[in-house]
């Protein structure tokens, strides 16, 4: 190893460990017998070169911040990095650190880059994270960032991975992923406090695998665009404040969650375009102020796992054919509108337990008991 490299390695660990951190002891070098936890090393030319490191408590052996972590200029200085972690570092709120850092250097090898639980990591994402051209996972993850996303973050073509959630960002999600982003896989911007609708460029993203958007303030109409996301398996969109429902939805085949409660959608369950997604496996639209009946094509998604309708105005009977899909393990009724009897066997209500409720439709009854009792909430059929 080059005597820079090693130096350069040795100062960045000692800005964010402290001084006195000491390796001159390891032997041939940090790549050599007595290796770093969280460092690793490739060969290059016939030379040792620092690839990835990794700082925070991972495991008993593993480089730890103090609480006078700093970045060191020293860092990017080692040309080969490829993967920088940062796991509970910045833990100090009394002296905090921000991403504004010198990424241009890292700009031909880092492919990998996260942050993740630094209650001390404040400020803005910067701009300059956008110069990492080789980027495929970038995870900002339960920090205290705030600001805008930036546009210039659609730079990042190669990215497969953007996951920033759990922070204090705000403002609108910027057009440019969807029309650049195509190679993305996930995208998790949830528990941050972004706002303004959903751009249509968002069904650019076609390769993209889960989108979660959840516990944010989004609002306006829910896109048809997000309609071309073919292989989209995760849809999380819940506590959020948006509104309609597009026939589109039902062009995601490859959908198994779609996650929409405390969201006022309003419209009927036949908008959604349920009945061609049969790979469906968990159906959360709790809370969304859907009206009239529940349609029986719902159970054509035979792979469905759990099924929330509660808190909705949802009216008419309940189809029977729910007790057909023997992988169902919860059903959710509850604070409806709905009518008539439930004529589900005794065998159904066993195997649900405490994971079916009905409770408050006032015209539902029942004439089966589960275990002894009557159905908490739900009276019984008088005829």
């Amino acid at each position: 190893m080059e005597e820079t490299e090693r130096e350069a390695l040795y100062l960045a660990i000692q800005g964010f460990v402290g001084s006195h951190w000491d390796g001159r002891n390891l032997y041939p070098d940090p790549c050599g017998w007595t290796p770093i936890q969280g460092v690793s090393c490739d060969v290059f030319e016939g030379l040792w070169y620092v690839v990835v490191v990794n700082i925070g408590p991972v495991l008993d052996n593993s480089l730890e911040c103090s609480q006078e972590a700093a970045f060191s200029p020293q860092l990017f200085e080692l040309k080969r990095l490829r993967s920088l972690s940062f796991f509970r570092c910045f833990t100090s709120v009394n002296q905090t650190t921000t991403l504004s850092q010198d990424w241009r250097k890292l700009s031909g090898s880092l492919e990998t880059l996260e942050f993740r639980s630094n209650d001390g990591l404040t400020g803005a994402i910067p701009v300059d994270l956008a110069l990492l051209s080789n980027l495929q996972s970038l995870v900002l993850v339960e920090n205290s960032l705030t600001g805008e996303l930036p546009q210039e973050l659609g730079n990042l073509v190669r990215l497969k991975r953007m996951s920033l959630a759990g922070n204090r960002l705000s403002g609108q999600l910027p057009a440019s992923l969807g029309n650049n982003l195509a190679e993305l896989l996930i995208l998790d911007l949830s528990g941050n406090s972004l706002s303004g609708s959903l751009p249509c460029s968002i069904g650019g993203m076609s390769s993209l695998l889960k989108l979660d958007l959840s516990n944010n303030h989004l609002n306006g109409d829910i896109p048809s665009e997000l309609g071309k996301l073919k292989n989209l398996t995760l849809l999380d969109l819940r506590n959020n404040s948006l509104s309609g429902v597009t026939p589109s939805l039902g062009d995601m085949a490859s959908l198994r969650y779609m996650l929409l409660s405390d969201n006022p959608l309003g419209g009927n369950l036949m908008q959604l375009g349920l009945r061609n997604l049969r790979s469906l496996t968990t159906l959360d639209l709790s809370n969304t102020g859907f009206v009239g009946g529940i349609p029986e094509y719902i159970t054509d998604s035979r792979r469905l796992r759990f099924i929330a309708l509660d808190n909705n105005n949802l009216t008419g009977s309940v189809p029977k054919k729910f007790q057909e899909l023997s992988g169902l393990t919860a059903l959710y009724l509850n604070d409806n509108n709905l009518t008539g009897e439930l004529e589900f066997s005794d065998e159904f209500y066993r195997r649900m337990g405490s994971r079916f409720a009905a409770w408050n439709n006032p015209n539902l009854c029942c004439r089966f008991e589960s275990s002894g009792r009557v159905l908490p909430g739900v009276q019984r059929c008088e005829n």
